[in-house]
């Protein structure tokens, strides 16, 4: 909470909208328009845009202004969470122009620094604050026009001719209609559809989008359908080469209401904001909403007023840090339906951090001397086959390399290879040094598990990782039919020609199969397997997560891995969510988590867990992790995170030190 009744803001980026909004701090209740930022503070028309403001020259210089309380960030798109998070680390509030971030992954990377840092954040849907919108959401849940079936809203206007130059035809600068002027129709329709349940807003179950790519890689026009578990469907448009009619209308059983330019409300600077509501019988009521007040007023006085209070994010009908991240999420969707891609989001135009800063090798992560690799390793390593693309991925695997972890899991199957294009991308991007960095590559999987196809997946694998060798290889299933020195001489083949420089093994293999390859490798002089990666968790695997696979969590298997310290790259090793709120005895909604993992032995390790997380003033999930890395073998844990937030919550746990007598209790 500041020290000051009046909220000082400080404006980043002095474009028409960032005027706006200046307006709304000079007739509102809590603010005012200490300073701007320019990189051109003698550009003309600033202290005429801006008055009675200060001209800062630089962003930083307005970060460090002692007197600026609050930072409403109006930069070109790509740089809203650079600046963000920058301000955020100052210690300053933040309020965001939409969209707060490219995507959701970067949006919810914001919050979580937001979080950290303890300051308000919130992006800027200026319609969302005023007295119009909750008189929508009133009529909707007052049954007006019966029971919602159907929402059609659009934002669209057309700038006559195509303009290389203006960022709205910009490619690099994430321009088009999606992400300028989308968001509107996307966060009223799911504003509408949560209205129906008491509920400030809902997911869509399913995106389906389509849309024009112009001659500049931009969206011009493009539509979308939203479909929601209540039945509710919407549609969606928006453009910047189309002018379209811009009413929202929400159909019901008994009618409709119809709204135009519903961002406007009752206008920029005040006036009257109408409602139609249409009957079946084609009767019509309009509900005018009269405010004098500026439009930006509200939310800047929403803002102060959570300042104020030391709350982090919006009430609603605002929109809070979750709404914000599933209205990008949507968005990602349509842009994806669409095969939109910005400049931006590529390897080729990113080096830097979401900061904009050069990614550097931390040291927070333990390492450990793992036998046959030259280097030391990360304690964890690194999973990240569930982003979608470069520009996701990259957030997590910046943090992780930001935090000391350099061991990275990658496979030639993972999402048809596109996890392995990935880290190539990002190690090249980043000038990460090859000799620094642990890599895991897995090859062989069901069904195409034969020798033969070791050599031509591990070459696929190499071209895409932009590298010429591999640390630890799995043979990533075995074929039993096949007899296990076949894969012995593929393997080894592979260590003499160089491009396997440190261990290999078998990925879900018996202790019996692992044996007989070490050995035929002895009998034969080859290069015996040296490393396991089978499921390895406090709680034991009742049923394989998927065929083929092996548990070694059982006590048989612990005296084994004790007896020879063979390292397993364990997946799996936080139990699957088994040690999170989403388990519990009476909780069978996840089916994969019950037949997987449900047994009274788990539970009471999981009730342990759960004891010794709160006498530790931790998490039980910690605690799980903390037990993988106290074996007395070595046991490399693979974690896969899909969040920054979840990244270093499990990193957290990395200071956990367990004594014997507490890992004999947790086995129960």
């Amino acid at each position: 909470m500041t020290d000051r009744q009046t909220i000082g803001w400080g404006i980043i980026g002095p474009g028409s909208i960032a005027k706006t909004f200046a307006g709304g701090i000079a007739h509102s209740q809590t603010g005012k328009l200490v300073a701007i930022a320019s990189r051109d503070p003698s550009k003309p028309g600033l202290a005429e845009g801006f008055p009675g403001a200060r001209i800062v020259e630089g962003y930083d210089a307005l970060l460090a202004d002692p007197e600026i309380d609050a930072v409403y960030i109006a930069t070109p798109h790509p740089s809203h969470a650079e600046w963000a998070i920058k301000a955020i680390r100052a210690g300053k509030h933040v309020l965001v122009e939409k969209p707060i971030a490219l995507s959701a992954y970067e949006a919810d990377t914001l919050y979580h620094e937001a979080r950290k840092a303890g300051v308000f954040a919130g992006e800027a849907f200026m319609y969302r604050l005023h007295p119009q919108t909750a008189k929508i959401v009133d009529l909707v849940q007052s049954g007006a026009i019966g029971t919602v079936r159907l929402i059609k809203s659009s934002f669209g206007f057309d700038m006559g001719s195509v303009r290389p130059e203006h960022r709205l035809f910009s490619n690099s600068l994430a321009g088009g209609g999606i992400l300028d002027v989308g968001g509107y129709p996307v966060s009223m329709a799911r504003l509408i559809a949560g209205a129906t349940e008491n509920k400030p807003f809902i997911e869509p179950v399913k995106v389906a989008g389509a849309g024009h790519l112009g001659e500049t890689g931009v969206d011009e026009w493009a539509s979308a359908v939203l479909q929601f578990e209540n039945g509710i469907i919407a549609e969606v448009s928006c453009s910047i080469m189309a002018q379209q009619d811009n009413v929202l209308r929400i159909i019901g059983s008994e009618g409709r209401i119809d709204v135009a330019d519903f961002w406007f409300a009752s206008g920029h600077r005040g006036g009257t904001g109408q409602i139609d509501i249409i009957r079946k019988d084609g009767s019509r009521d309009t509900v005018e909403v009269s405010e004098d007040r500026w439009l930006c007023s509200f939310e800047v006085d929403a803002a102060g007023e959570a300042i104020r209070a030391g709350r982090q994010q919006f009430d609603a009908p605002g929109m809070s840090w979750a709404d914000s991240v599933g209205n990008l999420r949507v968005l990602d969707q349509w842009r994806a339906s669409i095969g939109l891609e910005y400049g931006i989001e590529k390897s080729s135009q990113r080096p830097f951090n979401i900061r904009g800063e050069t990614v550097k090798a931390g040291n927070s992560v333990p390492r450990r001397q793992i036998p046959g690799i030259d280097k030391p390793a990360s304690v964890v390593a690194l999973g990240f086959e569930f982003f979608p693309n470069f520009s996701a991925a990259s957030l997590t695997l910046d943090a992780f390399y930001e935090a000391g972890g350099n061991v990275f899991d990658t496979a030639w199957i993972y999402q048809s290879g596109i996890t392995e294009a990935i880290f190539g991308d990002w190690q090249t991007s980043r000038s990460v040094p090859r000799d620094e960095v642990v890599l895991i590559g897995k090859g062989a999987h069901s069904p195409l598990v034969y020798p033969d196809r070791i050599g031509k997946q591990l070459s696929q694998s190499l071209e895409r990782l932009k590298t010429d060798y591999i640390d630890v290889y799995f043979m990533h299933r075995d074929n039993p039919d096949v007899p296990v020195g076949e894969f012995v001489d593929a393997m080894d083949a592979e260590v003499k020609a160089g491009r396997i420089r440190g261990i290999f093994g078998g990925s879900n293999w018996t202790r019996a199969r692992l044996e007989e390859a070490t050995t035929y490798a002895a009998a034969n002089g080859k290069t015996a397997p040296a490393a396991l990666s089978n499921n390895f968790s406090l709680a034991e695997m009742l049923d394989p997560i998927w065929p083929g696979c092996v548990a070694a969590s059982d006590d048989e298997w612990k005296g084994w891995l004790a007896e020879r310290q063979i390292p397993n790259f364990a997946w799996s090793s936080q139990g699957r969510g088994f040690f999170t709120d989403r388990a519990g005895r009476e909780k069978t909604e996840d089916e994969e988590l019950v037949r997987c993992w449900y047994s009274d032995r788990n539970f009471e390790r999981r009730e342990r867990a759960i004891e010794l997380a709160n006498r530790l003033g931790r998490k039980p999930i910690h605690i799980a992790l903390a037990y993988v890395l106290a074996q007395p073998f070595p046991v490399i844990p693979l974690i896969g995170p899909r969040t920054v937030a979840e990244l270093e919550d499990s990193l957290s746990a990395l200071d956990i030190r367990l004594s014997v007598d507490e890992l004999k209790w947790l086995e129960a």
